[in-house]
């Protein structure tokens, strides 16, 4: 899934290390996850949206993705 997580976490002057030492997790699952390969849960992208201040919605990338997952359901 696409995150905003990298682009907010490089603006707001974060390791990988910081970020995932502030919402309780490894750096290697920060670091999945900007890689986009790993879903984030919906406990640790709040987390995540808290620390950014910025809404689940718009750090999960949640229309642009539903939009993508629509479109491979239509060429079924």
């Amino acid at each position: 899934m696409k995150t905003k997580v990298k682009q907010l976490r490089l603006a707001a002057k974060l390791t990988q290390q910081q970020l995932a030492d502030l919402v309780h997790v490894s750096n290697r699952t920060i670091i999945s996850i900007e890689k986009e390969q790993y879903s984030p849960s919906l406990m640790l992208a709040y987390r995540m949206a808290e620390v950014f201040h910025v809404s689940v919605e718009e750090l999960c990338c949640l229309k642009e993705n539903k939009e993508l997952e629509d479109k491979k359901y239509e060429e079924i």
